[in-house]
């Protein structure tokens, strides 16, 4: 018996993570994964950890109101919501951003070739050296507000041990359900409705916004 090297999703469809197809995981299959893949390893001040899904649409939020010079495209909107999508597919797993380097060539290896099937199943444009540089600032700024508002960190902490040097942003800025107060983690239904909403707004012409479509593989 060969070494399995996929994963069951919940669809009941199976993703070769060595040889990864763009059109093996349904958007929902995505919006799960995501919803269920904690930032910060899961700690969390709250009752609940943070998701990768409602930290991908904060981002999302901060890039678009805070970090460009006029609306973002379709596209580019698609780019910023799926930037972490590659976690969701590595079975739920957020790595710890200085532990990457010890992971070695093969892991990211591994990142690479899901990411290559993320942009192609969602037709992401490639990144321009600007619009890279604005995506970090957003995604750095969600980092800040994630670790003293979610996690607890203090604003010293922040500065002394993990090289924060942003303010964290007094109000949250995403457009919060009724019933969630400001910074509280969503609970992981949430997040995956949420999420998805979002995915087909934004994909609403793209083929992959229904699970039924699967165009032939490298068109």
């Amino acid at each position: 018996m060969s070494e399995r090297a996929w994963i069951l999703l919940p669809s009941g469809r199976q993703l070769d993570l060595l040889d990864p197809d763009p059109w093996a995981w349904t958007d929902d299959d995505l919006a799960i994964g995501l919803s269920r893949t904690y930032r910060w390893a899961g700690y969390s001040a709250w009752d609940l950890p943070l998701s990768v899904a409602q930290h991908s649409l904060t981002v999302l939020t901060l890039r678009r109101s805070l970090f460009t010079e006029r609306p973002l495209t379709d596209g580019e909107a698609r780019r910023e919501l799926l930037h972490d999508a590659t976690e969701a597919l590595m079975g739920g797993w957020d790595p710890i951003t200085p532990l990457k380097p010890h992971l070695g060539p093969g892991f990211s290896a591994l990142v690479a070739r899901l990411q290559e099937a993320i942009d192609h199943r969602y037709e992401l444009p490639a990144w321009t050296a600007a619009d890279h540089v604005l995506h970090k600032r957003a995604d750095r700024l969600a980092a800040a507000n994630e670790v003293y508002h979610v996690v607890g960190w203090s604003r010293a902490a922040m500065l002394d041990q993990l090289g924060i040097e942003l303010v964290p942003l007094e109000n949250d800025p995403i457009d919060l359900p009724s019933d969630q107060r400001a910074w509280e983690p969503w609970p992981p239904k949430l997040a995956q409705v949420r999420f998805l909403r979002q995915l087909r707004a934004l994909a609403a012409d793209q083929s992959s916004a229904s699970p039924g479509a699967r165009p032939a593989r490298g068109c």
